[in-house]
């Protein structure tokens, strides 16, 4: 089912519900760039988990309005909303790749309303003390961090350009990042059916303009506007390895910040095996005796 919600600044969220409309709820916040079409599995398993998934197009994105200048933190009120406008009191959460310091935003910030959390394949605060940030990260993705903080501007352009190639011809994306996939990555991209997701994913999310993709990578360095060390509730940190554009390392700097976090690093995976765990995860977020509790 899909909606547009007007939140409370006048804006429009773009909003995708999947599942059983009575199931337990988690909240999937997409990758960058990306929309509410990303990757996720069907509903016919949805409902056999008695589970509804909730997902929506970050300001910027698809069908939801621009939010300028936004921050990490900003991502809660937005969650809130939703979760309001859909009569759930409490939720679990799950964040792939540029969606997984949003995930950790809310587990901060919502603490009586968010479950459980997972964020897969995470970067941590660029001004994360004892963290070489660039190590193992692939050039491309240097490149753009690096505009973010030292030439916004030229950030954005190059971005509006990349956008306007992909809307034209979204397997653009992957065939730029083809060079520096791992061998892991390959191997998932090429199955027809995740491909086909991703496409449509890219599609939407740079439906209308580049400024979800552009404010995503402005915010990631800048301050997120909370702290990973405040977040009390149960959270896993799933990381591939191999991964060269959220490199391992941002996961381990957050499993030591973070109290009790469990932290799943997979040797042999990389990024986009990210998709290939998100069933287990799921189970994960919703197991039975933190269901009994909500």
């Amino acid at each position: 089912m899909r909606s547009r919600l007007r939140v409370a600044d006048g804006r429009h969220l773009m909003v995708e519900r999947q599942g059983d409309p009575r199931g337990r709820p988690v909240f999937l916040l997409h990758g960058m760039p990306g929309s509410r079409l990303g990757p996720a599995p069907r509903g016919m398993v949805l409902y056999q988990r008695n589970m509804q998934l909730i997902s929506f197009d970050r300001p910027g994105y698809g069908g939801s309005d621009r939010l300028a200048g936004r921050r990490v933190r900003d991502v809660v009120e937005d969650v809130r909303a939703i979760a309001d406008s859909l009569g759930l009191g409490r939720f679990a959460v799950v964040g792939r790749s540029g969606g997984a310091p949003h995930a950790l935003a809310c587990a901060a910030l919502m603490p009586d309303r968010v479950t459980r959390t997972a964020a897969l394949v995470s970067l941590a605060p660029r001004d994360a003390e004892g963290l070489d940030w660039f190590e193992g990260m692939a050039a491309s993705n240097v490149l753009a961090y690096s505009r973010a903080v030292d030439d916004p501007d030229g950030l954005a352009e190059s971005f509006i350009s990349r956008s306007a190639q992909i809307r034209q011809d979204p397997a653009r994306l992957l065939d730029d990042l083809r060079r520096e996939l791992t061998d892991s990555d390959r191997v998932v991209v090429n199955d027809a059916g995740i491909r086909m997701m991703l496409l449509a994913n890219f599609r939407e999310g740079l439906r209308t303009s580049a400024y979800g993709w552009i404010d995503d990578a402005l915010a990631f360095c800048r301050p997120w506007g909370f702290d990973p060390a405040d977040i009390k509730g149960p959270v896993m940190l799933w990381h591939g390895v191999k991964d060269v554009f959220s490199p391992v390392g941002h996961s381990r700097w957050l499993a030591g910040q973070i109290p009790g976090a469990t932290a799943v690093l997979e040797p042999a995976a990389a990024h986009f095996d990210a998709l290939s765990v998100l069933p287990d995860v799921l189970n994960w977020l919703l197991d039975e005796r933190e269901a009994a509790a909500c």
